[in-house]
């Protein structure tokens, strides 16, 4: 029979909080009992009663001072973008000349400052990896109180990892620190009660929370829909867009026809049977921007209803102790998401939103987009797509092979892309300053040399 103890002994050692440690025993618990999880195309339908950002905001008058005040910015600042190459805080990529994202987050918070001459909070959700790096960045604005962490940092939790034949703590002696991962992003609501930030928060006033990812420049605070958040009565909100084709692998919204709740639905929860509703993007038409609004009054007595413990769907992922070791312990890592939280809060909402607030960079692609004249920066970090656009964003497919990490930008060169449709590139290139990519193109390169591309118009279909 397995037990919890062990776990449970070896959080408390590692200094980790209770509630944390609540969380985790919650998740260990499904995963013990066989929980799988699973939400079959059956048990679901499609959410459809979703409101539309323009509508709102566009009737909606802006927030005043004293609502602004009684607001904080939550950015989730944990990973390290290895994926592209980084082995420090994704954060702190150059993104718009010498700009990292800290830096136009740091200017958009100032902005909300100075508009509203409030004392707007921002919170940084670190994670262990991430927080030597960004509190160290900060010191440059430090005047402004953003370097000192017992201001701006909410640090995210970690969680042992569950050998997959024994469901005991798994044991790597050798790298001690692989015995643990991640729990997720929904280890903001552990986090924000365990770190004691929740009562504080509640306790200088603060009853509204703005969350996003530090790599979405496009989620920024707006004034019009701070007022409908408030004044909606509505006590979580979620941001989603339309999928596309590109999107048709990612979670879904979805309503769960037991209750009639909004609930996630990502693919690690879907029955392969179900895979193909699952991608049917003119079905299920929403998916979670990771943006959300949620009432820090209404997350503490939901909170205080469930044993501090806010019950989250769990989802399993089997992977090997060192990830790098196909040949080590198999292990069960156990995470939760944030968005999950939408099924917990009775009368939540969600709010299709304009491509403007969603520029992720998970790619290298991505990067090029953002750094490009495609998108524009103002004064108070405003990020969005240049007029030209009219709201529709280039799309880059730089070759994997060649610009997979962040480094090899450098040698590509950065084309104009404000009258680009779509972007195909495979092989070796360097655009010159100058060049200017028009409609849609693909460009080839089956040799080992860089193709040369001089400053010019190049314009496709």
């Amino acid at each position: 029979m397995s037990t919890f103890t062990p776990f449970e002994e070896k959080m408390e050692s590692a200094g980790i909080s209770t509630a944390a440690i609540k969380a985790f025993s919650r998740c260990y618990e499904a995963l013990v009992s066989n929980h799988s999880g699973m939400i079959p195309e059956t048990d679901i339908s499609p959410a459809d009663q979703v409101a539309d950002w323009k509508n709102i905001t566009d009737s909606t008058a802006p927030a005043g001072k004293d609502l602004i005040s009684q607001c904080v910015c939550i950015k989730l600042n944990g990973g390290l973008g290895t994926s592209m190459g980084l082995q420090k805080a994704k954060s702190l990529l150059k993104v718009k000349g010498e700009d990292t994202f800290l830096d136009l987050i740091v200017r958009q918070v100032k902005h909300l400052r100075t508009i509203s001459g409030t004392p707007v909070r921002l919170l940084l959700m670190n994670s262990f990896s991430t927080s030597a790096d960004t509190l160290a960045y900060l010191e440059k604005y430090a005047a402004d109180g953003f370097a000192d962490a017992h201001q701006v940092e909410l640090m995210q939790n970690r969680v042992p990892k569950i050998l997959a034949d024994t469901l005991e703590p798994a044991s790597y002696p050798q790298q001690p620190e692989l015995e643990w991962c991640p729990p997720g992003h929904g280890d903001l609501y552990p986090a924000l009660l365990g770190s004691g930030w929740l009562d504080r928060l509640l306790e200088d006033g603060v009853k509204y929370a703005f969350i996003s990812n530090s790599d979405n420049l496009g989620a920024q605070l707006d004034m019009n829909f701070l007022r409908w958040f408030a004044e909606s009565g509505a006590p979580f909100v979620m941001e989603v867009m339309r999928r596309t084709e590109a999107d048709k692998k990612g979670g879904h919204l979805a309503v769960r026809k037991s209750d009639g709740h909004l609930i996630l639905r990502e693919v690690a929860q879907c029955p392969d049977a179900d895979i193909p509703e699952f991608q049917n993007i003119s079905k299920h038409r929403y998916f979670n921007t990771n943006t959300l609004w949620i009432r820090l009054d209404s997350l503490k007595q939901i909170l205080d209803a469930n044993g501090g413990v806010l019950p989250l769907p769990m989802i399993r992922n089997s992977k090997t102790v060192n990830p790098r070791d196909p040949e080590s312990a198999k292990v069960f890592q156990l995470e939760t998401a944030m968005g999950a939280g939408i099924e917990c809060f009775p009368g939540a909402r969600a709010v299709n939103v304009p491509r403007s607030r969603f520029f992720p960079v998970k790619t290298t692609s991505d990067l090029l987009l953002l750094r490009s004249d495609a998108v524009s920066v103002d004064a108070d970090g405003k990020v969005a797509l240049t007029p030209e656009r009219n709201g529709a964003a280039p799309i880059v497919d730089l070759d994997p092979s060649l610009y997979k990490l962040v480094d090899s930008l450098d040698s590509l060169g950065l084309p104009s892309l404000v009258g680009l449709d779509k972007l195909t590139l495979r092989g070796r290139f360097h655009f010159q300053d100058g060049a200017v990519l028009q409609g849609t193109l693909l460009m080839e390169n089956n040799t080992e040399e860089t193709k040369e591309i001089f400053p010019g118009i190049y314009a496709g279909a």
